[in-house]
């Protein structure tokens, strides 16, 4: 299966924050949505980075309630490894194991099309592995 099924099934709604946005701003954007992670764009639209929970919590731990109103720029994932929607499955579970990072924006020619976080590469690798088990009774059954 490829990552193209799985945006097709969960969506390709991608929430973004901007670059000089606080850190406070962030974590209510997360909280309200309910994701683990936010994509962070420059002003004119572009990738900046990612901010994910662990990132939040980081900078809480360095500089407590003092972190809050700083820029999101400040602690966001630069260097964000990113998929394109051709990719499989199996290749988004080893990249994002070797990175331990648990979320992966997708990107299709420069342009953001979706967001895949580990949550969802764990349930269509269970609905794989499920439809697989069925199409084996079914073999079975019929010889």
């Amino acid at each position: 299966m490829q990552v193209r099924h799985i945006l097709r099934d969960k969506g390709r709604e991608v929430f973004t924050i901007a670059s000089d946005a606080t850190l406070s701003e962030a974590a209510r954007l997360l909280a309200s949505k309910r994701i683990g992670a936010v994509i962070v764009r420059e002003r004119d639209g572009s990738l900046a980075g990612i901010l994910s929970e662990r990132d939040i919590v980081r900078a809480l731990a360095q500089a407590s309630v003092n972190a809050l109103p700083q820029a999101v720029s400040l602690h966001m994932t630069r260097a964000v490894a990113t998929c394109c929607e051709t990719d499989s499955v199996d290749e988004l579970m080893e990249m994002m194991t070797r990175g331990r990072f648990r979320h992966i924006p997708v990107v299709e020619e420069d342009r953001l099309t979706g967001i895949v976080s580990i949550g969802d590469v764990v349930k269509t690798r269970i609905a794989e592995t499920v439809q697989e088990a069925q199409s084996l009774r079914e073999y079975i059954a019929a010889g």
